[in-house]
């Protein structure tokens, strides 16, 4: 039996344990606002993957999501009133030839992922026979008029070589009533829509398409997480945890995106998931977690989504399986040997497209507007 003075000295030290803050708990987490374009979207399945498992937490983050324009998202970071969010890399050159300190922290696409769409019974067989025809684009901004420059730039034309129309962001239905021959279009999801349309003989006649992506002839940098240059300064580590939890969900959706299509459905409303889709999902995930287990490579573990799709297709209809079909195009766009990875040549790409359309006067310094330094293996 303990004596009165043993359980006095053990009653003190239980005291002032949650003064020392000895062992009694973690650090509390940072709360982060991280800024996201668009709207909720199985396309930001990293960020839904990472938050559902806890890599965020994980981290030291208590991440909270918000949409909105990527204009709107720049100035927030550079006025440090938000630390993160997911900006191209045409913005961040732009923001920084106006003296706003944002910075690139992880390339997430890798390649980018806009394109132009045309029938493939138009004639249009390259870039060059695009001279003369009616060509959509949303209007005379963001990522989709920069590509269509890009692409007529690295094909000898100009903008008054074609005949462009503002159609907003309706491709798909301008496209299908005929009204233009050609459309900028994101190749990860509105070719599919089209050629949906096209197989439901709703499009004008269209039974099939061509897609010219601009990466393959211009390599631009596209999407990815940035910050500013005080929270690298001040919170190396923040900025460190923010970068391992998201590419911690990016390897996670592209090794296993049964999963993180579920784990998406629990942040965007209305995904397509009836209850025998969520059945084959829930099965596909377990099993792909089991092949996971045998240290596949990246090229069996690509060939294992061709494969799920193949199967999911013969027992589920092209509705169902649309959104699914667009995070494993979106996949696609990931995928690098190093993910994350910026390369100043693209750097370089993007900014001379920019210079060409005036949207940059004077050049910037490219080593300034990214780093790999944060990468997960990055040497610091």
């Amino acid at each position: 039996m303990l004596s009165k003075r043993l359980v006095t000295i053990f009653a003190c030290i239980v005291l002032l344990l949650p003064v020392l803050g000895v062992g009694v708990q973690a650090q509390a987490p940072t709360d982060i606002t991280f800024f996201m374009t668009f709207v909720p979207n199985v396309q930001f399945s990293p960020v839904y993957v990472a938050l559902e498992k806890g890599y965020f937490t994980e981290n030291g983050i208590n991440l909270t999501v918000e949409y909105g324009d990527e204009n709107v998202g720049v100035d927030l970071m550079a006025a440090d009133e938000r630390q993160f969010g997911l900006i191209s890399g045409e913005e961040i050159i732009k923001a920084r030839a106006n003296e706003r300190p944002v910075v690139s922290i992880y390339e997430w696409f890798q390649k980018y992922p806009v394109g132009i769409v045309t029938s493939d019974s138009s004639g249009i067989e390259s870039i060059a026979d695009l001279a003369g025809k009616k060509v959509g684009v949303p209007g005379r901004f963001g990522a989709s008029y920069n590509a269509l420059n890009a692409m007529l730039i690295a094909n000898g034309l100009t903008e008054s070589d074609i005949d462009l129309q503002e159609i907003g962001f309706n491709a798909p239905d301008v496209f299908c009533l005929g009204a233009v021959d050609a459309a900028v279009v994101y190749i990860n999801n509105e070719p599919l829509q089209i050629q949906q349309r096209a197989d439901a003989g709703e499009c004008n006649g269209i039974t099939g398409v061509t897609v010219f992506p601009v990466s393959d002839m211009v390599d631009m940098v596209s999407n990815g997480v940035a910050t500013n240059e005080k929270t690298i300064t001040e919170n190396p580590a923040l900025v460190q945890g923010m970068v391992t939890a998201f590419d911690g969900g990016v390897r996670d959706s592209i090794n296993n995106p049964a999963e993180a299509y579920l784990l998406s459905a629990n942040h965007v409303e209305n995904l397509p998931l009836d209850d025998a889709f969520k059945a084959a999902l829930e099965t596909a995930a377990v099993a792909q977690d089991a092949f996971l287990a045998t240290d596949p490579s990246q090229e069996a573990i690509a060939e294992s989504r061709t494969t799920l799709l193949t199967a999911l297709s013969a027992q589920f209809d092209e509705v169902m399986l649309l959104q699914f079909q667009v995070l494993l195009n979106t996949i696609d766009l990931w995928e690098a040997d190093q993910l994350g990875y910026s390369d100043l040549f693209s750097w370089e790409v993007t900014q001379e497209v920019l210079t060409q359309m005036q949207f940059v006067d004077t050049p910037i310094d490219l080593s300034l507007a990214f780093t790999n330094d944060f990468l997960p293996g990055a040497e610091g």
